[in-house]
Formats: structure tokens, sequence, C-alpha cells
């Protein structure tokens, strides 16, 4: 029997999948007050591993000050917890 025919299949990734970048509010709380969280300011930190990935922020923990939030996707409860820091949130197109 042929070796590709003895060998497991092992899954299938579509090509159409989109992969998410999940940031947690209570990372945003390693940066100071009023400063604008970007793409760009979440790599330098170490919070993403590459650039060009969608990131979507989710409501784990609470924001300590206000913060301006700029992501691809935001939860509801997320959100509400920004704006409740005095916060706000800009949706990047995608």
């Amino acid at each position: 029997m042929p070796l590709q025919r003895r060998l497991p299949k092992r899954g299938f990734r579509p090509l159409s999948k989109k992969c998410f970048a999940i940031i947690h509010i209570r990372d945003l709380n390693r940066f100071p007050k009023d400063t604008v969280v970007e793409p760009e300011v979440l790599l330098q930190a170490g919070l993403l591993r590459k650039r060009g990935d969608e990131i979507k922020l989710l409501s784990d923990g609470e924001l300590e000050h206000p913060l301006t939030v700029r992501v691809h996707h935001i939860s509801k409860n997320a959100l509400k917890k920004v704006e409740a820091a005095a916060g706000k949130v800009e949706v990047i197109a995608s």
C-alpha cells in the first residue's frame, strides 16, 4: 500500500478563515493614562505576535484609567467597560 494512503489524515484549514488576535481589557492597564492604543503600539508592547491579524478586544478584567482604543472588533461588555472608564473606542475598518 502506498505511503500517502497509510498515513492518517489530519484536519483541514480553510483559506477563507480569519485569524483574530485576542486582547483582554486587563492587558491595557500597562499603558499610561490617555494613550492611543493602536495595533502598532500593541505590537511594540509584545501583545501581538505579528502585524496583519485583526484585533478583537474582550472584556476580561477592569480598565483602571481612560484610554483611546483602536481595534477591529470589540465585544459589547468590553465597550461598556472602556466607556465606563471614560475612554473612547474607535473601530478600524477591516
